[in-house]
């Protein structure tokens, strides 16, 4: 995809995910998920391309620009948008899918320090509430939402709702509406 049309694609994206967005050059100046998200491009493919200390510089100069820190080795799909942002940690090995949303305060991080896969992936479609922690190789499957809080250490099965300390994974009910725990238990959607 051309790079014109990815800058597009992501402006019509956080017009779509957040309600509050005005405009355009709104987005594209004052938007810090979007910030990460474009610098982890280019520090990705500097990572792919073997300059590893380039590729974590500028991660870590990007984190301290927007509060949002994503390894340069993890790996983003398109569409994926990040609400407020402050507080997100994407590790390493970490795969998200196309049309992912997570909302601040959310780590998708490790628990071990051995080598290999050792990050979430979350599959196209998922989308995490403020706060939750997903740890550990673990798979979120297309289309589930993880609550917000929710400490999540086990695969979620796809169109599932992900809520709890430690998480566990529900069936979607007939016709429910997730946004509901997409925001901590005391506000509404």
């Amino acid at each position: 995809m051309a790079l014109w049309a990815r800058l597009r694609e992501d402006l019509a994206t956080a017009k779509l995910r957040d309600p509050a967005a005005r405009g355009s050059l709104e987005i594209a100046l004052l938007y810090p998920g979007l910030h990460a998200i474009w610098a982890h491009r280019l520090w990705n493919a500097l990572w792919r391309r073997g300059f590893r200390f380039a590729a974590r510089a500028g991660s870590q100069a990007t984190r301290w620009l927007t509060g949002i820190e994503i390894h340069p080795g993890a790996r983003i799909g398109r569409r994926f948008f990040i609400d407020h942002g402050m507080g997100v940690v994407i590790g390493e090995t970490a795969e998200v899918g196309d049309d992912v949303m997570l909302y601040h305060g959310v780590t998708l991080g490790g628990r071990t320090r051995d080598g290999g896969k050792r990050h979430p992936t979350l599959e196209d479609g998922v989308a995490v509430g403020a706060g939750a922690k997903l740890l550990g190789p673990i798979v979120v499957g297309a289309r589930a939402t993880v609550g917000a809080n929710a400490v999540v250490t086990k695969d979620a099965p796809p169109d599932s709702v992900v809520v709890g300390v430690p998480a566990k994974p529900r069936s979607r009910r007939p016709g429910e509406d997730t946004r509901a725990v997409l925001a901590a238990p005391e506000y509404h959607i």
